[in-house]
């Protein structure tokens, strides 16, 4: 059943939002703003077929020239789960997760490409514009595959914790030179949807800029939206306050819980910088 728009942006923001929807409301617009992580999974096998459609709708993800700069490994071995979530941080959903989708930035098909073209060097993809362009086509296909999933009933939940450890993840999963995992997708059908809330984003008047960008006004909207955000905290007993957890993440090297080492795992793989 799709949401109306009233219940979707009353979802989405935790509050009547204050604009008029569109004049015409569709089932896409009511299927992302119902969008929520889910942790918990049935043991049900996420069939080929359903592979087969995510992949095919993150392949018609837009790509920068249709370059393709991302690959992804489907991992389904109950071992390679379980040693990928503790790689992850000990995150148990992964293991639990009967289908877990590690996207790729690859420059390695490229670099063959370029070879095979001729070409004696690729000294274009040793340039920081290569990696950008890696990580917003596989960024961009991923959230095509999320989408899709949840429209075919599935749960997802990315993972980001997969570049904690990137050199290991890499060895788990033999990803050749050239090629980095971004971070991670468990798709699976949903243990308890009911359980599972769509959490609060943001006032659009902090994020949304008219003409040029301004960051003083966002400031009067942060306090409302903690107000907003911890309401939903306490009742999914939660630790509360969205400034804290900004603050925890970004206020000292611990918070980046060893993605502080990134270039270096970066330059390891191959990606060269410049």
């Amino acid at each position: 059943m799709t949401e109306s728009p009233e219940a979707s942006y009353r979802l989405r923001y935790g509050a009547a939002a204050p604009f008029e929807p569109p004049a015409q409301w569709t089932d896409v617009l009511a299927q992302q703003l119902a969008h929520r992580s889910v942790r918990s999974y049935r043991p049900d096998p996420v069939p080929d077929e359903t592979l087969h459609a995510l992949i095919a709708a993150a392949q018609s993800a837009p790509t920068s020239g249709n370059l393709q700069l991302w690959s992804v490994v489907a991992v389904r071995d109950d071992r390679r789960r379980r040693r990928l979530a503790e790689l992850a941080g000990e995150q148990e959903f992964i293991a639990q997760a009967p289908l877990f989708l590690v996207w790729l930035a690859d420059l390695a098909r490229a670099r063959e490409v370029t070879a095979g073209a001729g070409s004696e060097t690729a000294e274009g993809a040793d340039f920081v514009e290569a990696a950008v362009l890696s990580f917003v086509d596989v960024a961009l296909a991923a959230q095509n595959a999320s989408l899709a999933a949840e429209s075919l009933g599935l749960g997802t939940v990315f993972v980001g914790a997969i570049r904690n450890r990137p050199l290991d993840v890499a060895a788990e999963l033999g990803l050749p030179p050239n090629v980095f995992p971004v971070f991670g997708l468990a798709v699976g059908y949903p243990d308890r949807i009911d359980g599972t809330a769509v959490k609060p984003r943001l006032p659009q008047d902090a994020v949304l800029h008219h003409e040029q960008y301004s960051l003083e006004p966002q400031l009067a909207h942060l306090a409302a939206y903690e107000d907003v955000l911890n309401e939903f905290y306490a009742a999914a007993g939660l630790p509360q306050s969205w400034s804290r957890r900004v603050a925890h993440r970004f206020g000292t090297v611990a918070g980046l819980k060893g993605r502080e080492h990134l270039r270096a795992a970066l330059l390891d793989r191959g990606f060269q910088l410049r």
